[in-house]
């Protein structure tokens, strides 16, 4: 019996396909696998692409997201260097980093992912507790260092996780972590509240009082230049009357030798001081100087 080719190429093709599902496998670009060889972990694969495989049950492929995973951990209570109670939560990015690693200690949970999680949060408890505990109070809460103390804190919860996570070669890394909440129970929270109020005063205090030092400095520092100013002015009225009383005295023995012409010089030169501008004057001849123009025709000049 003649077989039909089309039927020998469907055949064909559906061993090839059968052949390809039972010997290889795809790991994707968000994925890590380990295989394992009767069920122990022998190859670990990280890249994304095409893998060859031994049939089930010599092989076995298992796959793990390799994304971050967002994580939040439960809120826990811990107590501060100053003895106040703190309730902390932080949320932590995370992934899968050796799949070798993570599989012998997650892959039998149904949610290795969920039971990675719940690790994580047990230590991030005693971490935190054990952070907290190094901290007063105000390195958390303070608004004066422009949160340098809060990002320390942080460092140090992720430094400490991360070195837990080495130590135990749990295959998972750490991405990143910041505190997502902070809160302190009722029954301190009164007592937070006038201790901050407290600090708040005395800083206000402080920076009056350098204020007040800073104010005193600048009016010092007037009061010294304008004396030093008033001094020099001073000083150069001194040293110009001086030399004014000089001319004078130059020209004294020259005046008493002969007064009268003293006189109708000190009057010419009171009169040139006064028609100086153009101007209209209208005087009495009686009063001096003008006592020089008696017995012109007219009172009245312009100039």
């Amino acid at each position: 019996m003649k077989r039909n080719p089309l039927t020998l190429i469907i055949g064909l093709l559906l061993i090839i396909i059968f052949a390809l599902l039972l010997f290889v496998f795809q790991v994707r670009q968000s994925e890590v696998a380990v295989v394992t060889t009767f069920g122990n972990p022998t190859r670990p694969i990280t890249e994304p692409g095409a893998y060859l495989k031994w049939p089930w049950p010599i092989q076995k492929v298992w796959w793990f997201d390799q994304r971050t995973q967002n994580f939040e951990d439960r809120l826990t209570e811990g107590l501060t260097q100053d003895s106040f109670n703190l309730l902390t939560s932080v949320y932590v990015g995370w992934k899968v980093s050796d799949p070798a690693a993570f599989f012998p200690r997650f892959a039998g949970s149904a949610n290795p992912i969920g039971a990675a999680e719940t690790l994580l949060d047990q230590w991030l408890g005693n971490v935190k507790t054990a952070v907290v505990g190094r901290h007063p109070l105000a390195d958390f809460l303070s608004t004066t260092d422009n949160g340098v103390s809060f990002v320390a804190i942080e460092n140090e919860i992720l430094t400490a996780i991360q070195s837990q996570l080495q130590t135990n070669n749990f295959g998972l890394q750490i991405e990143f972590l910041g505190i997502k909440r902070l809160q302190l129970p009722e029954s301190v929270s009164q007592s937070v509240f006038d201790r901050m109020t407290s600090e708040r005063k005395v800083l206000a205090e402080r920076f009056q009082a350098e204020g007040d030092a800073q104010s005193a400095r600048i009016h010092s520092d007037a009061d010294l230049r304008a004396a030093q100013l008033l001094a020099g002015a001073q000083g150069q009225a001194t040293e110009i009357k001086g030399q004014g009383e000089a001319e004078a005295a130059k020209s004294l023995p020259v005046f008493q030798q002969n007064p009268e012409l003293a006189i109708f010089i000190f009057r010419l030169a009171a009169l040139e001081d006064a028609l100086k501008d153009k101007s209209t004057l209208i005087f009495d001849q009686r009063t001096p100087p003008f006592d020089l123009f008696r017995g012109v025709s007219t009172n009245v000049f312009s100039k």
